[in-house]
């Protein structure tokens, strides 16, 4: 079989956005688009496989102009000619060439080669994802969808009453709530979030604003409003601080930035620093070693929660055919529905109310239009 790689091209594709959301504010408080960067995979047999990285640089240090030259001059050259099926032999060829600093070396950029590389080779074998991981037969109900949380970013305590109403109209039944800037105001937040909605899932999100004395106090008030999870609540080299959370005990601590590779679960787990992760497919690196994350989680009874980018199209495939097929147990913060709008796809994820369908076909399971790669998104 000639799966040896031919050639790679890069396409960078901006999603117009939609609502207010921190990560995508520029300093004018606008929210321009949501830019990302699409990988085009092609072997020597003329099969093709697509891919997405989906930078966001007011989260991570990795920009839309990094991951393209980096794909284009370091990543793409370094791999053509190699054999697609050989997943780990690629992968280990991409961390040689992009060195690691303290996990990972641009993770987001290379988990778009990682995910055209796995659509790529699913469509060579004929074979769902399901199907690559040998969870074809873990049948359950709702095994096919994936239920997701509404994203809740307030600027003041009454656009919480206005994103809960927004939610409700939409479907929306469980909450993903942004903090870390001032507790006062995220404790009222979850408060009002609670009057407003008291039977619903809601977890905390602090992408490492606090110090530890505030997440020390705070973290008691988030567990008293019911709040079943604190994700992030430190910076990520804040180690110390983490353990200390931990041996509070008030609520379930949480890693997001902090856990980019199987290593860093293994070690910060035997140090006693979390109860669970956040788990992106985008920030660590791809599918490959995402799969190798949520599956320790679960071996070592840690809890596995699901959230990402604000992944449009083909990450959000990606996520979905992981998440649905590790039987994530709660409701995950893809929230692209929420923020993005228009597609690259022929047939965009279907998502009904808070209810993703996870696609079904070979690979990924989506078809990308590439027309639409050669014309500005949001056309009539």
């Amino acid at each position: 079989m000639n799966s040896r790689i031919a050639s790679l091209e890069a396409f960078v594709v901006r999603y117009p956005i939609s609502g207010h959301f921190k990560f995508f504010t520029n300093a004018a408080g606008q929210c321009p688009t949501r830019d990302t960067v699409v990988v085009k995979l092609t072997d020597e047999a003329g099969n093709v496989g697509w891919g997405q990285s989906v930078p966001s640089p007011s989260w991570s240090y990795e920009t839309v102009e990094t991951v393209r030259t980096t794909i284009e001059h370091h990543l793409g050259p370094a791999i053509i000619g190699l054999d697609a099926l050989d997943g780990d032999g690629i992968g280990r060829v991409m961390n040689r060439t992009i060195a690691a600093s303290f996990s990972t070396g641009q993770p987001i950029c290379k988990a778009g080669i990682d995910l055209a590389l796995f659509d790529l080779t699913g469509r060579i074998l004929n074979q769902t994802a399901r199907e690559r991981w040998g969870r074809a037969d873990n049948d359950h109900i709702g095994k096919n969808t994936v239920t997701l949380s509404w994203t809740v970013d307030p600027r003041t305590i009454a656009d919480v009453e206005h994103s809960i109403a927004e939610a409700e109209i939409r479907g929306f039944r469980n909450f993903n709530v942004k903090v870390g800037s001032d507790a006062t105001f995220d404790v009222l937040v979850c408060r009002e979030i609670r009057r407003l909605a008291p039977g619903a899932f809601v977890w905390v999100d602090a992408n490492g604003g606090y110090d530890l004395a505030t997440a020390l106090a705070v973290a008691p008030q988030f567990a008293d409003l019911g709040i079943v999870a604190l994700e992030q609540p430190l910076p990520a080299n804040r180690l110390a601080g983490y353990r200390r959370l931990r041996r509070q005990g008030a609520i379930p601590i949480l890693m997001d930035e902090g856990i980019v590779s199987l290593v860093d679960l293994e070690e910060f787990h035997e140090l006693g620093l979390l109860d669970g992760v956040a788990m992106k497919v985008s920030r660590c690196g791809g599918l490959t070693e995402s799969r190798r994350i949520v599956a320790a989680l679960q071996e070592r009874g840690l809890l596995f929660f699901a959230s990402g980018l604000t992944d449009p199209d083909l990450s959000l495939a990606a996520s979905l055919q992981l998440f649905s097929a590790y039987d994530l147990s709660y409701p995950a913060a893809l929230n692209a529905c929420q923020f993005l709008s228009c597609s690259i796809l022929r047939e965009p994820v279907q998502i009904d109310a808070d209810l993703a369908t996870v696609p079904d076909k070979p690979g990924l399971g989506v078809e990308v239009d590439e027309a639409a790669l050669t014309m500005p998104l949001g056309w009539p």
